[in-house]
């Protein structure tokens, strides 16, 4: 008897702890979330990247002779002058560039902005606008300048005073056609000359029929000797305003020369026809061949065939 009620002891105690092992810490919870203020976390929301350029396809993109070549900002000009600006500065004045950069080709080192040329003494023949040239080309324009066009323009009664620049460096294709092979302007190579501008105030132009022949003659002959290409007027028609130098590099050494020193066209007298010309040429003209008369027999034929059909109907 004694045992059954220790174990019935034993068993009372233990309910006791486990109701207490499960009614503190309900109590500890209770009294934790009345202590412990409710944080609000904010609402995750899905990574998204960043956008990114869209590409343009190249058959949509502009093409390269869109962009015009400029010298590069960051690159400087360089601080001791080539042989070629050495020589230069001797003849002219101009002032160096940095390295041109622009798409595709496009570009030059050793570049110059050509101001003037010097003449005899003091006298300096500026050229409008200053023409963005390879140091190469802007001395073989000096030297022309200044050793032919110059005395030329002597023989014309006045000093020369002045170049008509119409183009020198920009990033396009031959002719300014899409697609086509780099100019040589694009490599800072070429220049294009209008004319000419005396002491006098007097402006010649190089492809004028009225300017004096034997001087456009002389200007032909001096521009074709030095230079490897001289386009002007019947060249391919893109060159009939101006004069294209440049001097490109050709197999051989081979030099093209295409200008046309035209003349005035002579209008011809206009005399009013006469009565006797104007019906001579009316009778020149074909008049149209009479229709063939149908016969009697033929004509019966073919009334016997129309009343035939209409029979038939």
């Amino acid at each position: 008897m004694k045992g059954i009620i220790l174990i019935a002891t034993l068993l009372g105690a233990i309910s006791v702890a486990a109701a207490q092992e499960n009614t503190v810490p309900a109590a500890k919870q209770r009294h934790s979330a009345t202590q412990m203020p409710l944080r609000l976390l904010p609402a995750r929301l899905p990574r998204t990247r960043p956008p990114q350029p869209m590409g343009i396809p190249e058959q949509y993109g502009a093409p390269q002779e869109a962009y015009a070549g400029f010298p590069e900002r960051s690159s400087a000009a360089p601080t001791a002058p080539s042989a070629c600006q050495a020589r230069l500065e001797k003849i002219a004045t101009f002032k160096p560039l940095p390295v041109l950069s622009g798409p595709g080709e496009c570009g030059a080192t050793d570049a110059v902005l050509l101001d003037s040329v010097l003449l005899d003494g003091q006298t300096a023949a500026p050229l409008t606008p200053p023409a963005t040239l390879r140091c190469t080309m802007a001395e073989a324009v000096a030297d022309w300048v200044r050793e032919d066009v110059a005395p030329a323009a002597l023989k014309l009664g006045s000093p020369l005073r002045g170049v008509d620049n119409f183009d020198s460096y920009e990033c396009r294709g031959r002719n300014r056609v899409r697609g086509a092979t780099l100019s040589e302007h694009g490599r800072a190579n070429a220049l294009d000359v209008r004319g000419i501008r005396l002491a006098n105030g007097e402006m010649l132009r190089l492809t004028d029929v009225n300017a004096a022949k034997a001087w456009r003659e002389t200007m032909r002959a001096s521009a074709c000797a030095r230079f490897s290409t001289v386009l002007g007027p019947g060249s391919d028609g893109n060159h009939e305003d101006h004069i294209h130098l440049d001097l490109a590099e050709r197999r051989g050494g081979y030099k093209t020369c295409e200008w046309d020193v035209r003349e005035p066209v002579k209008q011809a007298e206009k005399s009013e026809p006469s009565a006797e010309s104007g019906s001579a040429k009316l009778e020149e003209i074909p008049l149209p061949r009479p229709r063939p008369v149908a016969n009697a027999a033929d004509e019966a034929q073919v009334r016997g065939k129309r009343a035939r059909s209409q029979l038939i109907r």
